[in-house]
Order: C-alpha cells, then structure tokens, then sequence
C-alpha cells in the first residue's frame, strides 16, 4: 500500500499554494483534482488585485504559473479525480474516488466553493465577459458603466453599494417585493442615488455578442417584460461550497462550509482546510494563497510527531 505525507483535494489556489510550501518542505505530496487545475480563477480573463501585477493579469495564465511551481517542487497532480468517501483508519486517510484508492498521512481539503447560479440563457457565455459573482474582483472594469446586480440578500445589497463606487448606475434586480437584507443595507440602498430598485422581476435572458449588452427581465405577476441596456451582470445568490463528499467525515456548519481553528486544522486530526470551503468572512485569491500555506505549516508539524 503506497502511502503519501500528504493529499491535497482540490487544485485552486490555496491548494497549489499548499503543494508549492508542502513539496518544497520534501513532503510527498499528492493533489487530487476533479476538473481542471486553477478552478474558478482559470475562467476569469483579467484580475486586478492580486498583489505582484501591476497590470491585469489573465487567470489561467496565473494558476498556470501556480502549477508549474508546484511541480517544479516534486508535486503529483491527477485530474479527473472525484473524491467519493473519506475514511481515517490506524492513523492512515483512506481516499476512495471514482478511479482508485489513495492512502495519506495527511490530508488538506481545498475543494473550494462554486457561486449559485441563475440558469438563463447567455449566463454561462459572458461568464467572464460581463457577467461576474465577485464585485471586489470585477467592479473597476465597469468604470462609468451601468450595471445589473442580481439577489436581495446582504451580499446583493453590499455588493451593488459596492460598484457605486465605479458606475455610473445600478440595477439592483430582486423576485420578491422586498429585499431580504438587513435594515441598514436597505436604508442605504435607497439613499444612494446610483442604485434602482427592481423589485418583483426575475430575470430571463442575457444577450450581447463579444461582451454583455442588455439583461431581459420579467414582472412576476404581470408578466411583464423589459429590457435593460447594462454592460455588466452581477449575481449574488449565494455559495455553495463543494463539501458533500466529507459532511460525514469532518464538522461542518448547517450550510456546508468546513469548520477549522487558526491553523486550519478541522476536528479530525491530520486533517486540514483551506480555501473557498471553509467558514469564513473574505473569498479572495489572496486569502486562499494565505490559507493554503498555513495549512502546508500545520501539516508539516503534524508529520513531525506522526506515529
């Protein structure tokens, strides 16, 4: 039975960063990765504020850099790797997945978090192209533009106050009659002149040709329709982190998210997390970076006293 230090599930950022200080730490690493490395950043065409560029630099191109690094260290990576069971037997990780079974003495979960989305026509084309789910990441490149902002929960209402900082308008677009933030997001909402409510509307369609143009929407009751020209489309309907496989395995709170302590260390010892997955307040690449590293730290002095 061949057994790793360490596995890595999940090839975003904080897991490639966890593989890069790992594998330089002569750890014998293993990452397992369900799609493509990088994750969620290789399809965002230009991000701003990642410390090091003083230009945009192109998400694939940056996760790239992130995967030579790692294997230049001696770092294993295997994609098309979906994780099934975990399970935890004389102090060994048994990783069961839909090809073979792995064995580790530690183990790092960086499985990240994918946005909810709104399943109409066109969301998935100008995904990158003007439709965003992060206004920290995307709001600068709609300088002096109108935009849509789709939710009305907090993240919807913080969010769109948010972009008021950049464009010139915002439609802030909910299905019900009232949002379902909290009072002093809504008083500012309405107090800010740049944000219009659109309330009772759903939307149906996001049409454009390079880029987005126009989002169509419709009244719930009325059935009315209407089309607004926008340059960008923001959705904020929540997260959903990819956690299902290991809810039985290790503690999550009631929406998912990975419960850790300040060394990212879950309630299962050896095991680790990091990333979008796991409870906490900022999802940014530089967090995970941050994440992925202390977690490589806490498993290397894990490994020093493993028996």
């Amino acid at each position: 039975m061949e057994v790793y230090d360490c596995i890595i599930i999940g090839a975003g950022p904080a897991g490639l960063t966890a593989a890069i200080y790992a594998s330089r730490g002569k750890i014998r690493t293993l990452m397992l990765e369900k799609m493509i490395v990088g994750g969620q950043v290789t399809t965002t065409h230009e991000i701003e504020n990642y410390p090091g560029f003083v230009e945009p630099v192109n998400g694939f191109l940056l996760m790239n850099n992130f995967e030579r690094q790692a294997k230049r260290f001696g770092t294993e990576i295997k994609t098309g790797i979906e994780t099934k069971k975990i399970t935890k037997e004389n102090n060994i990780f048994k990783i069961e997945t839909n090809k073979e079974t792995y064995y580790s003495k530690t183990l790092i979960i960086a499985t990240g978090a994918k946005y909810k989305s709104i399943n109409i026509p066109g969301e998935d084309k100008f995904t990158g192209r003007g439709v965003s789910y992060c206004a920290t990441c995307d709001g600068a490149f709609f300088k002096d533009k109108e935009v849509a902002v789709i939710g009305g929960g907090n993240s919807a209402l913080e969010e769109a106050l948010f972009l008021t900082k950049f464009v010139r308008k915002v439609y802030l677009i909910h299905r019900r009659k009232e949002f379902r933030a909290d009072k002093i997001f809504q008083e500012r909402v309405t107090e800010n002149e740049k944000i219009e409510p659109v309330l009772n509307y759903i939307p149906l369609e996001i049409i454009g040709n390079d880029s987005v143009e126009k989002i169509i929407i419709e009244e719930k009751e009325t059935k009315e329709k209407k089309e607004l020209n926008v340059d960008g489309v923001f959705v904020f309907i929540g997260l959903t982190p990819n956690t299902e496989f290991i809810k039985d395995f290790i503690t999550t709170n009631d929406n998912g998210y990975i419960i850790t302590d300040n060394n990212l260390a879950t309630n299962v010892k050896g095991c680790f997390a990091a990333g979008d997955a796991i409870l906490k307040e900022l999802r940014q690449i530089a967090t995970a970076v941050g994440e992925g590293a202390i977690a490589a730290n806490s498993v290397k002095h894990y490994l020093e006293n493993f028996s």
